[in-house]
């Protein structure tokens, strides 16, 4: 059920004719590999986005997205050929690359099996396993309101804390600061406002209703959908963008983690889409591989609709007025109340339910989302895919 105005007859030819109807382009008429129609590499929606938002010109759209690809594929192989002195991994978007961090410590060995991958090689000074122990022990304070997240920074090879700005001389936060640099090897920021969550037919991005709240949803599961886990009220039944029932939540967790999941009923199906509302045309969802740091982004959701942005760091802990949340991802995309629990999507790849940030989408911020394959894990869903 949307209001977009895919008919049932609309979906159903969306669904059988598949990869040929993807996010709006025009079925390939050139057989590929086993006969099946060879895959565009983007729709010119999704491009245009991507040209107006991270201000590229079509060919670099384009270009960007088959490099991203290619460091996503590489990724996994890359931190295996590390071993023992990984320091992190990124995308390097000027070089076009997968970049890993490396100790000082690595052998010539190591240092030729990773770059056998297409990766390219960074000296740095602490191991991925260091960094994250160090996250850990800040996981473990009690932060107070003025501290907004922490994350392990490969880049730096340090644990970013974010501070916001107002409050960095207040006693609590700079308390929480010494701490933090006893921890380990640290490193502060600003930000101009705490962050806040955004809660205001099961398509990513179209609304949601509970209680007096509207979010967005997520993704298509087989059975309902997922979105964000502080967009369950507890007050029983969900409703979606024209009111009628679509079912209800059947698990939540918020704060520490941040997901939830709604069966789906009475007339409602699910559909592996996000909603393009118009500035692109609607996404087909393939797969959830997981986009590297540096990779471009881009969000669904039903207030703000459709934004992109770049993927600035991963298992950020953010520190929300209602308890912490972990291993949470951050971008550089802006969202408003209304887009929490929305579709964040990489290519054709789903990446994670929109969880809150700071700033909006007049003048910039920066939005975390709830990686989806913790979520699909947690409760054995499987994501609907084209």
């Amino acid at each position: 059920m949307r209001r977009t105005g895919l008919t049932h007859a609309a979906l159903a030819l969306l669904l059988t004719l598949g990869a040929g109807f993807a996010a709006g382009t025009a079925p390939a008429s050139a057989s590929s590999e086993g006969g099946r129609p060879a895959k565009e590499p983007a729709s010119a929606g999704l491009l245009a986005a991507m040209q107006h938002d991270l201000h590229l010109t079509k060919a670099q759209a384009e270009q960007r997205l088959a490099a991203e690809q290619r460091a996503t594929a590489a990724e996994p192989k890359a931190r295996k050929a590390a071993g023992s002195s990984l320091g992190g991994t990124w995308y390097d978007a000027d070089a076009g690359t997968l970049t890993v961090g490396l100790t000082p410590d690595a052998s010539r060995a190591t240092v030729k099996a990773v770059r056998a991958t297409g990766a390219d090689v960074r000296t740095v000074a602490h191991t991925a396993r260091e960094l994250a122990a160090t996250q850990a022990r800040l996981d473990k304070l009690n932060a107070p309101a003025g501290v907004a997240s922490w994350h392990v920074d490969p880049r730096a090879s340090a644990v970013v804390v974010n501070i916001v700005a107002g409050e960095k001389a207040d006693n609590d936060v700079r308390r929480f600061v010494d701490r933090a640099h006893r921890a380990g090897p640290v490193t502060v920021r600003h930000l101009s406002t705490a962050p806040r969550t955004f809660a205001a037919g099961t398509v990513g991005g179209d609304p949601f209703y509970t209680g007096n709240v509207r979010c967005s949803i997520g993704f298509s599961v087989y059975g309902g959908f997922i979105t964000a886990g502080h967009c369950d009220q507890h007050t029983g039944a969900v409703y979606g963008w024209d009111r009628s029932y679509v079912g209800n939540f059947q698990g939540s967790s918020f704060p520490g983690d941040h997901y939830a999941w709604v069966n789906v009923g009475s007339g409602w199906w699910t559909v592996p889409v996000v909603l393009g509302w118009g500035t692109v045309s609607d996404q087909l969802v393939r797969g959830s591989n997981v986009a590297p740091v540096g990779s471009s982004v881009c969000r669904s959701g039903s207030t703000t609709h459709w934004h992109c942005g770049t993927v600035l760091a991963m298992n950020e802990t953010v520190n929300y007025s209602q308890g912490a949340v972990y291993q949470m991802t951050k971008t550089s995309v802006c969202a408003e109340p209304g887009d929490s629990g929305g579709s964040f999507i990489s290519g054709d790849q789903a990446q994670g339910v929109t969880s809150g940030g700071w700033g909006n989408c007049s003048s910039g911020g920066e939005t975390w989302f709830q990686p989806v394959n913790e979520i699909l894990n947690r409760y054995g869903l499987t994501l609907h895919t084209a």
